[in-house]
């Protein structure tokens, strides 16, 4: 297995046993990533980590250049990501402080996102069926079983374009759906990592209810709650992260057989993209 990375908030990964070893400014053929990569190391392991909204949370969730982001961590060797991000729940049973594992997203943004790589001479089709790596998510599962976190495995993240929050009558509407937890960024993320050949799999922490339930939340108390699920995402970050270099994943790599275009057909600047990406 290849290295692994975290993408998240940077207070996500403000662990107080590690050290930081280098930061990554990696130009790429898509565009500038959000921020530099932080190379790090956490019980003697390396890993990376890229703060997906850029340091100081400068970036709305439509302007992340997501495949600058995946590309910069496949460059690096990457090919296990842990997305951690903040969602609103959209069922009673998963409450504020919880964590939903899902394995599954529906795409409700609205088209300013680039959601492939490919294209432009280069013709690829990769499936996004099951989108989150099942052995990654089951050792995430695992890893808050045992730090007696509130974990639900399983589920449907509906990734909506923001920046607003969704009016009554949307939530309703994303509920019938069956989805589980509404977010603004784990999509084009997640398809964008199945291209890249990349083990993907989300911890989401839920900040409250949306806006289908009759209490409303401030953001005040949203950002309470935020702060408690940085706090036992860090909790488990630090157990996961060398686990996995430890005891590493192995997984299929779809990528493989999805491009269609040969690839001494390509010119040099598209090939040596996707070489990377086929690694």
């Amino acid at each position: 297995m290849g290295n692994i990375a975290v993408i998240g908030g940077s207070g996500v990964y403000s662990l107080d046993s590690i050290e930081i070893i280098k930061e990554h400014d990696v130009e790429t053929p898509f565009g500038k990533p959000s921020d530099s990569v932080i190379e790090a190391k956490l019980d003697g392991k390396i890993f990376f980590f890229l703060a997906r909204h850029a340091r100081g949370h400068k970036i709305l969730p439509h302007e992340v250049n997501y495949r600058a982001n995946l590309y910069a961590l496949k460059s690096l060797g990457v090919d296990v990501v842990v997305s951690v991000s903040a969602v609103g729940s959209l069922k009673d049973e998963h409450a504020p402080t919880d964590f939903v594992l899902p394995d599954q997203f529906i795409d409700w943004t609205k088209g300013k996102r680039e959601r492939t790589f490919f294209g432009e001479g280069v013709v690829a089709h990769i499936s996004s069926a099951y989108p989150i790596e099942k052995v990654l998510q089951d050792r995430i599962y695992k890893t808050c079983e045992n730090l007696d976190l509130q974990a639900h495995k399983g589920g449907t993240y509906i990734c909506i374009e923001g920046p607003q929050f969704s009016s009554r009558a949307e939530s309703n509407l994303y509920r019938s759906f069956g989805a589980d937890v509404i977010g603004m960024t784990n999509v084009p993320e997640a398809y964008l990592a199945k291209e890249a050949g990349i083990a993907y799999a989300t911890i989401a922490m839920v900040t409250d209810y949306d806006c289908w339930k009759e209490e409303h939340c401030t953001v005040e108390e949203i950002m309470k709650v935020m702060g408690q699920n940085n706090t036992k995402a860090q909790k488990v970050l630090a157990k996961l992260l060398p686990d996995l270099a430890t005891n590493p994943i192995s997984f299929e790599k779809e990528n493989r057989f999805g491009v269609m275009t040969p690839l001494d057909s390509m010119p040099d600047s598209q090939r040596q993209w996707v070489e990377v990406l086929l690694k």
